[in-house]
């Protein structure tokens, strides 16, 4: 497969980007290694602290620790600082699952050898699919809180780790290797998903959170709903977008303003820029092209990356405090400038993605490294 992307109007006219030869050995080689990893999903996991089934998704915020004046009472939260105690298998798992899958498609999207898009069938029926094995879809108890909830609607942005996967199994329809009863039961899943994402209150709640969980709400709606056809739910996001989080969650020199009084406030300004450039690569068409969109008062995608991207190439010069954690080992090989690069014909833009890390071993930032295989996502 060749796959050549060209920039015009660019600082370099003439050059060409062929991805597929540019990515194949990374993919290849990665595939290899998962043709033969067992399959993994939410129900290899319990944890006596759900209240959930055990086919139903559990994780624990983050950021909630023991009281120290009252170790048997409800957690308190230290924003920034991760507890390792909490249960995370859940999140493992999925995160997991969004390595595997997207990589064999992209090693068959590359090979056409069928055995990639069977190692692949066989994940994604048994989290989907198969009674046993499938996770439930809702998340009514991701992210919940010992002594205070069961579960809560900020713990949608567990699921961000599906959005590549729905994108996988767009994939796999396109090249024509999934069967209709396969795919129909996939695509079920995320129907019923997506109706709950919009629907139930932990749903409006994320919705309508602000910060980076707003803007991943929409992403996974929006890519889950591409891979359904809902055009309705596609609609209200990209209004959603235009009308509520542009406006609101930056300012007119692209900062991301709440990102940016967090303790991390590199990382989720890269975070919330990735939720961007995806928004736009999966909601744009040519009826309604987000890249290009400006509100009245100039804040646009564009802003963002021009706001960033000085600091993605050269982070010593980042003017705000360093991540409390991890900020060393950032930026890594995130979409965003790949889209935004071809977006905006900025070749410096993949020129600086081609040169970071493609394949972070750590689980922190593991956890906010959404689209892994680009090729997917370009025709």
């Amino acid at each position: 497969m060749i796959l050549f992307i060209g920039f015009q109007n660019s600082c370099n006219s003439d050059s060409q980007f062929d991805i597929a030869l540019f990515e194949k050995e990374r993919i290849i080689n990665a595939a290899d290694d998962y043709l033969h990893e067992e399959v993994v999903t939410v129900t290899n996991f319990i944890c006596e602290r759900s209240q959930g089934s055990k086919n139903d998704f559990y994780s624990e915020g983050d950021y909630w620790w023991p009281n120290p004046e009252d170790t048997d009472g409800a957690y308190i939260r230290r924003d920034g600082e991760t507890n390792p105690d909490n249960f995370i298998a859940h999140r493992q798992a999925m995160r997991r699952f969004s390595i595997i899958v997207p990589t064999l498609v992209a090693a068959y999207q590359i090979t056409q050898d069928e055995k990639y898009a069977d190692a692949a069938l066989k994940h994604l029926k048994a989290w989907f699919i198969n009674p046993a094995s499938m996770m439930n879809s809702n998340l009514l108890y991701s992210q919940a809180i010992k002594g205070r909830v069961s579960g809560r609607g900020i713990g949608i942005i567990d699921t961000i780790h599906l959005i590549e996967i729905a994108k996988a199994i767009e994939k796999l329809k396109s090249l024509g290797y999934l069967k209709s009863n396969n795919l129909h039961a996939m695509i079920n899943w995320f129907n019923e998903y997506t109706g709950w994402l919009t629907t139930h209150e932990y749903g409006i709640k994320e919705r309508d959170h602000g910060n980076n969980h707003s803007a991943w709400w929409v992403a996974q709606v929006a890519a889950f709903s591409h891979l359904t056809g809902n055009k309705k739910n596609m609609n209200f996001c990209r209004i959603f977008f235009k009308e509520v989080i542009l406006p609101e969650q930056i300012d007119v020199e692209g900062k991301f303003i709440d990102e940016l009084t967090r303790t991390k406030p590199y990382s989720y300004s890269l975070f919330n820029l990735e939720a961007f450039a995806l928004i736009g690569q999966i909601l744009s068409d040519n009826s309604n092209n987000l890249w290009d969109y400006t509100t009245p008062d100039g804040k646009s995608i564009l802003s963002t990356f021009q706001f960033m991207f000085p600091f993605m190439k050269e982070k010593t010069k980042w003017p705000y405090p360093p991540d409390i954690t991890h900020f060393d080992e950032l930026p890594v090989r995130g979409s965003a400038l790949l889209f935004g690069g071809l977006a905006y014909q900025h070749i410096e833009y993949i020129e600086l993605w081609k040169s970071l890390e493609s394949d972070p071993i750590d689980d922190e930032i593991i956890r906010t490294f959404v689209i892994r295989q680009p090729i997917l996502w370009l025709e």
